[in-house]
């Protein structure tokens, strides 16, 4: 079995690309509970829209909500 990469607090992976000078990596923002990971780590997360705007939901939040989510209620509701 391949070993894993440990997880990198997106803080850290932040501060260490400005440090370096790099172009800063793609964050995205559950728009449920405000958890934050770069864009390459929220493949499993889960994408919507209401009210015309486009929000995300990270794959904790997505689980939890599931049936509100396929039932197409706004997540006011929730």
């Amino acid at each position: 079995m391949p070993s894993r990469k440990p997880r990198v607090p997106i803080e850290a992976e932040l501060r260490w690309a400005e440090e370096r000078g790099d172009s800063l990596p793609a964050v995205r923002t559950c728009d449920f509970c405000g958890k934050q990971a770069a864009e390459t780590e929220t493949m499993t997360w889960v994408t919507s829209v209401e009210n015309g705007r486009r929000k995300t939901y990270c794959d904790t939040c997505s689980r939890e909500h599931l049936r509100a989510i396929e039932g197409k209620l706004d997540s006011e509701w929730w």
